[in-house]
């Protein structure tokens, strides 16, 4: 077995605030057309999030850390579309349908979600920072900021599906 120093090992950082839209504000808005995403869990813990995604015609699997503030490790790899397919059917109890628009504002890529299913009428939005404390412009379609509550997490929001 080869020796491991877990402090030297540099992973991907994920930071990202998470909000609520205004509903009339965001149906005024001019946007592209959305991606399908649906996505599932393997593993689903506060210390760790395996989840399988289908965005378009691609196939997604990502392994998350635990979450402390808005910042958490995070590995993503694309893989074939058909093992995201047979891997959501064989193995998840659960899945999210949603639907991704994706909206540049004053230079930041915006990601809301409008979701399907029995998380219908939920929007949410969501912009990856280089740091916590980043400052950034907001849209005037966005509402309240989500970002420290667990209930619109991903990974909780299965849950109620």
């Amino acid at each position: 077995m080869t020796d491991f120093n877990a402090k030297s090992y540099l992973c991907c950082m994920e930071i990202e605030r998470k909000f609520l839209l205004h509903q009339h504000l965001w149906d005024a808005v001019i946007k592209p057309s959305p991606k399908k995403i649906v996505q599932a869990y393997l593993v689903n813990t506060a210390e760790k999030t395996i989840r399988l995604r289908i965005k378009g015609d691609k196939g997604f699997i990502t392994i998350k850390g635990p979450t402390k503030g808005i910042s958490r490790s995070e590995f993503e790899y694309e893989i074939p579309l058909s093992d995201a397919e047979a891997l959501i059917l064989q193995f998840a109890e659960k899945v999210i349908d949603k639907d991704r628009y994706e909206i540049t504002f004053e230079g930041k890529l915006w990601e809301v979600d409008v979701f399907h299913g029995k998380l219908e009428g939920l929007i949410l939005a969501e912009i990856e920072l280089e740091s916590e404390d980043e400052d950034f412009s907001i849209p005037e379609w966005i509402a309240e900021e989500v970002s420290h509550d667990v209930e619109y997490f991903n990974a909780r929001l299965v849950e109620k599906c």
